[in-house]
């Protein structure tokens, strides 16, 4: 080896970006293992190449001894002190090996090794470049379909897109570009597997990066996205600037802008709705294109009760219950729909409900008034924290409900109310707007 051989390292390292020093380290070790092949020896062997000149240094580790037994692992101490005075008994003495002695069999050995190592390296190198660029979006062509799994052309190297993470409805051919969002990169023995996406919510999400200015520049910002791949997708933005109308920024002048989104996701459906931090409202506008009358909301549960117009109901509810699906994804809550009609029958259901239960506190407070001053047993004793289903509705319903029922009693029935505590009334029945 020589200057040149140091010369095409740094070529090498030029084209390819694998370092000179990973290709000298992988040469030296590659040309220990080719010496021990071929001596069949144990000994210790050091290999080291000059950084500068390419010039091979090989040395052999041998024990001082007094007698010597293996002549490849020991030296006399007398030839240890021909060649250094100050060698003693147990000192270690490295013996130069001329790099000739390799043979061919051995440069070939080395060569094969090496190959490995700058295929290691390339995989290395390509790993550090996708890794730290997951939920990116690439733009590819479709290279083969194998058992349903699409392979696509990187350059170096090839990614996948899984039967998984395809849009349904979706068909691909050798050939065909598309813009992927690049899902996940996982070491494997032969190289990185790039994990591709059709039908993640991030890919929509970037595509709104790339298209929308005002959200690449941070001005608009994407609270939140809900998709079912290949039929529709909700998104909700909002503005850090009050003289930003974030809808109008992502629609474009005349739907220019959401139509290429639209079209790269051939024609899924897209609605763009305002994120408000009232969440009353926010789950009203996530509900779109349907008109809200009223949102009832429960904290505790993170539940909301939305009331809507009845010819409303099943635009509301959706296709098989796709737009209250995508509502509840896109605000993270769990949404139940009622008609106007609907909500006015559950209300005469409560108060029918509120009635019976009235009725038998009354009961109940008539029988205690007849036991003086004994105690009455365990098993008689009605608690009524917790109150059973009755009349098809459960035990939160009527906590929900009866303290607001209540207001509306008499003045003879005032009395009993007042024994229950305004701090028990929940948030569900409590209109946030």
């Amino acid at each position: 080896m020589n200057e040149e051989f140091i010369l095409a390292l740094k070529q090498l390292e030029s084209e390819k970006g694998i370092r000179e020093d990973v290709i000298l380290e992988a040469l030296e070790t590659a040309l220990i293992s080719s010496y021990k092949k071929n001596y069949g020896t144990s000994q210790t062997v050091d290999v080291s190449i000059d950084r500068d000149t390419g010039e091979i240094s090989v040395s052999a580790e041998k024990i001082v001894v007094d007698e010597v037994l293996d002549d490849q692992m020991e030296i006399s101490l007398d030839d240890a002190k021909k060649i250094n005075p100050r060698l003693e008994i147990g000192d270690v003495y490295y013996e130069a090996i001329d790099p000739e002695k390799f043979g061919r069999i051995a440069a070939q050995t080395a060569r094969q090794v090496v190959i490995q190592r700058i295929k290691d390296a390339e995989r290395e190198v390509i790993y550090d470049d996708y890794a730290d660029r997951e939920n990116e979006i690439i733009t590819c062509d479709v290279q083969r379909v194998s058992k349903g799994n699409v392979f696509v052309d990187l350059g170096k190297t090839e990614a996948i897109l899984p039967v998984s993470e395809q849009t349904p409805g979706e068909s691909y051919a050798q050939g065909d570009r598309y813009k992927m969002l690049i899902l996940e990169v996982n070491r494997q023995p032969k190289g990185p597997q790039i994990v591709l996406s059709r039908s993640h919510p991030n890919l929509v999400r970037r595509l709104f990066e790339l298209e929308v200015p005002e959200i690449h520049d941070g001005v608009v910002e994407i609270y939140s996205v809900a998709r079912e791949a290949g039929s529709r997708t909700k998104l909700a933005v909002f503005s850090k600037d009050e003289e930003v109308d974030p809808l109008g920024a992502c629609v474009g002048f005349k739907g220019s802008r959401v139509k290429t989104i639209v079209d790269e996701l051939h024609d899924e459906k897209i609605d763009i709705v305002i994120y408000e931090k009232d969440i009353a409202t926010f789950i009203g506008n996530a509900l779109s294109p349907s008109k809200v009358v009223e949102v009832f909301i429960n904290h505790r549960e993170k539940a909301a009760m939305v009331v809507v117009p009845d010819y409303q109901l099943s635009l509301a509810i959706g296709k098989e219950g796709q737009n209250a699906r995508l509502a509840a994804k896109l605000t993270n809550w769990k949404i139940d729909i009622k008609s106007e009609t609907q909500f006015s029958e559950y209300l005469d259901e409560i108060d029918q409900t509120i009635d019976e239960f009235r009725d038998e506190f009354e009961n109940t407070a008539v029988q205690d008034d007849e036991i003086e001053d004994e105690e009455a047993p365990a098993e008689e004793v009605k608690e009524y924290d917790n109150f059973a289903s009755i009349g098809g509705l459960t035990g939160m319903d009527l906590n929900n409900l009866f303290v607001d029922a209540s207001s509306e009693t008499t003045d003879d029935e005032t009395e009993a109310s007042d024994d229950v505590e305004e701090d028990d009334v929940p948030d569900y029945l409590t209109d946030d707007e």
